[in-house]
């Protein structure tokens, strides 16, 4: 009966009743695929508004991969239709089917793929919808080790199917492989570079790191295969080769665990006859700050005879490490120490120049 229908529309259209079913085929997966994608917006809607984010990384998973599928296989089944038909190589049943199987294999390769990628972003979200600590860096290295995982297998399983043995292309591999690490040292320099970050850990996405071997000081935004991303603190953009990490020293000042205070002031030589009182009453001051930690190293002392003051050293460690918090305690140690120097009736030093003047004898 339906191939009475066919033929009966093919006669009326003018047309061969197999390019009829053809066309029919191609566009049954139109519809399908129009269906696919308002189904999947409908389930996104709903994922959204779930508690947990799992549901949407199976819905990105499979948004692309799926529509692929639905294409590859009604095209391949409408080529099926038009193959007795045709004398197009392409069009051999044979060829077809290892077709079929590639699309499936590189739909599922994709589909997975995906699929750890949206659970890395929904596993970050849901940590910080938590306000729970995640480690951006691991989670990245892990992700990527899948997805390399993924690729591997989906490439194996489509030598299998093209039936290419894979000893013959290991070989292969491993001569062309000796041709493409000499002509691409550079690549695979920072390939290794990007696995020695993750493995020996010294920065992480999130930290302040600066070289003082290099012009490289900024907040790492991100750890690349091949290179990092660092935010230079003018907010420009500076991108790393990680192999340059290897050869040079790299400080973290976001894993330090107190900020340290530094100074040295002056006091005038007409001050000498109160400069051991001034040190004293500083030394107190300093131990007794509620924002330095006197359990670290703690010095106060009169350091030596400047070219034009007393100088008396200050050496100590604040509670806080964050940038801004710190500057405004050492403002406060610092107006505190003034005020110390000018309650004993002292000055602080300036640079002074005496000069002497001899006049001739008449």
């Amino acid at each position: 009966m339906m191939d009475g229908l066919f033929e009966s529309l093919a006669g009326w259209a003018g047309i061969e009743v197999w390019v009829g079913q053809a066309f029919l085929v191609i566009l049954a997966a139109l519809l399908l695929e129009f269906a696919y994608r308002r189904f999947v917006r409908r389930i996104r809607k709903l994922a959204k508004k779930s508690e947990h984010l799992w549901d949407d990384a199976l819905v990105y998973a499979g948004l692309r991969p799926v529509s692929l599928l639905i294409w590859s296989e009604g095209l391949i089944f409408a080529a099926r239709i038009a193959s007795p038909h045709s004398d197009v190589v392409l069009l051999d049943v044979a060829l077809l089917n290892i077709v079929q199987q590639l699309m499936l294999v590189i739909c599922a390769t994709w589909f997975f793929f995906r699929l750890v990628t949206g659970a890395e972003q929904a596993f970050v979200a849901e940590r910080r919808k938590k306000d729970e600590d995640v480690d951006i860096t691991t989670v990245e290295a892990v992700g990527r080790i899948f997805r390399i995982a993924v690729m591997l297998t989906g490439t194996l399983t489509a030598l299998a199917v093209l039936n290419i043995p894979i000893s013959g292309f290991l070989a292969a591999g491993g001569v062309g492989g000796i041709a493409i690490g000499l002509a691409a040292r550079d690549l695979l320099a920072n390939f290794f570079g990007g696995f020695m970050v993750f493995m020996d850990r010294p920065f992480s996405v999130g930290d302040w790191v600066r070289s003082p071997d290099r012009d490289i000081e900024g907040v790492v935004e991100k750890i690349g295969w091949r290179m990092s991303t660092i935010r230079k603190f003018d907010k420009r953009p500076m991108y790393v080769p990680n192999a340059t990490f290897a050869s040079i020293t790299v400080e973290n000042p976001s894993r330090m665990t107190h900020r340290r205070i530094f100074e040295h002031i002056g006091v005038r030589y007409d001050d000498f006859s109160v400069i051991k009182p001034i040190v004293d009453d500083i030394r107190q001051y300093i131990v007794n700050h509620d924002d330095l930690d006197s359990s670290q190293t703690t010095m106060v002392h009169f350091d030596q005879y400047g070219p034009h003051s007393l100088d008396i050293m200050i050496y100590c460690f604040t509670k806080t490490v964050v940038w801004t918090e710190y500057h405004e305690v050492r403002e406060d140690v610092l107006i505190g120490i003034g005020e110390i120097i000018e309650k004993h009736g002292a000055e602080i030093a300036f640079p002074t120049q005496t000069v002497k003047l001899e006049t001739p004898e008449q």
